[in-house]
């Protein structure tokens, strides 16, 4: 262990599924104690997601059929906690948030090996259950166990991950959740070189890191944004962008492209089976357009499609994030910083979709 750390900590706890106001600031929180096989963390940056939100609203609760922004700032009306988490498993209140964490480890636990202090690291967002072996069975860091929304934050050792970078705190926490889950979707669907992949959700964090991760692999990308951010979106590597709620079909045809990376779902998804070509892949990580679709079985089997829901993440999709960061293969993509003070008001701006990338919260220390 370490020395002259404080004993309390300032950080915002989520008390219960609903509104912005179940997103309470504190200042005498407990610093987290370590086991023989984690880390202490300071914290320098921590980015927002939409699964932040998703699990604050209680958004994955199959009493829910509306979009993410439905229930946005307020919550809905009535869920079943007994399955508002992304893993049906419910959630223990109060629970700090926050999955993108970048930061240097100021104190080991007695089994880690105390040279790490001093790393600067990333936390894997989607970490193998460690109470399991059994596959795809995760964890979501700040949703089974407590996050980076906060001046310090706690990991296993296993899981903090070594960076050597020039970027920021900021732009290397724009990466873990939005970038691994890009990774973990093209390397499903075997982006290749050659490959014409459709992107939804395009201007999104999730969405940027799909553009770039599928360029660095030799594809061509057509990305589905709002008009008003095309050119960010083409600046970032798109090939091709269609304006959100443009019909795919009379842009593209059918038979247009080899994989779909989706992010929306929503009304517009029954275009998407179309639109691929015979052998096709479909990869999809969220469904704020909306999660119930229509989908006609016949061009599934007929065309020979190959679809893949994209949760669980393998150990290799974050080492080869981390590599790529390491290499100067990707770049971060943030909007705006706000402190940690300001959670509300980044939540409410994540919520209005108006920028292109991450919006990141930096705690005071």
């Amino acid at each position: 262990m370490t020395t002259s750390l404080p004993i309390t900590m300032k950080g915002v706890v989520l008390t219960g599924h609903g509104g912005l106001d179940k997103l309470v600031l504190r200042d005498d929180l407990a610093l987290p104690e370590l086991a023989g096989d984690e880390v202490l963390i300071k914290v320098g940056a921590c980015a927002v997601n939409n699964t932040d939100i998703n699990t604050r609203i209680g958004w994955y609760s199959k009493q829910v059929t509306a979009d993410t922004n439905a229930g946005g700032s307020e919550g809905f009306d009535s869920i079943d906690d007994q399955d508002a988490s992304w893993s049906g498993i419910p959630l223990t209140f109060p629970r700090i948030q926050g999955a993108d964490v970048a930061g240097h480890i100021v104190a080991v636990g007695e089994q880690v090996d105390p040279s790490r202090i001093g790393e600067r690291v990333m936390v894997r967002a989607m970490q193998q259950n460690p109470h399991t072996d059994e596959s795809f069975r995760c964890i979501t860091f700040g949703s089974e166990c407590d996050g980076g929304f906060a001046q310090y934050t706690k990991a296993l050792a296993g899981e903090a991950f070594t960076v050597n970078s020039t970027m920021t705190d900021v732009e290397l926490a724009s990466f873990p959740c939005a970038f691994s889950t890009a990774e973990n979707m093209v390397d499903r669907a075997n982006v290749k070189a050659g490959d014409v992949v459709l992107v939804t959700g395009a201007s999104g964090g999730v969405g940027a890191a799909a553009v770039q991760l599928s360029k660095r692999r030799g594809a061509s990308v057509i990305a589905v944004c709002g008009a008003d951010k095309h050119q960010q979106v083409l600046e970032m590597g798109a090939d091709r962008t269609i304006a959100r709620g443009d019909s795919l079909i009379e842009s593209l045809g059918t038979m247009a492209v080899d994989v779909v990376i989706d992010l929306v779902a929503g009304e517009q998804w029954p275009e998407l089976p179309e639109v691929l070509r015979r052998g096709g892949r479909y990869a999809v990580a969220g469904a704020i357009g909306g999660p119930l679709t229509e989908l006609d079985v016949r061009t599934l089997y007929l065309k020979d499609l190959s679809f893949f829901g994209c949760t669980y993440q393998q150990r290799h999709v974050f080492e080869n994030l981390v590599s790529y960061i390491e290499a100067g293969e990707i770049k971060p993509v943030v909007s705006k910083t706000y402190p940690l003070e300001q959670i509300h008001q980044a939540q409410e701006d994540f919520l209005a979709k108006k920028f292109v990338g991450k919006l990141v919260l930096v705690p005071a220390h």
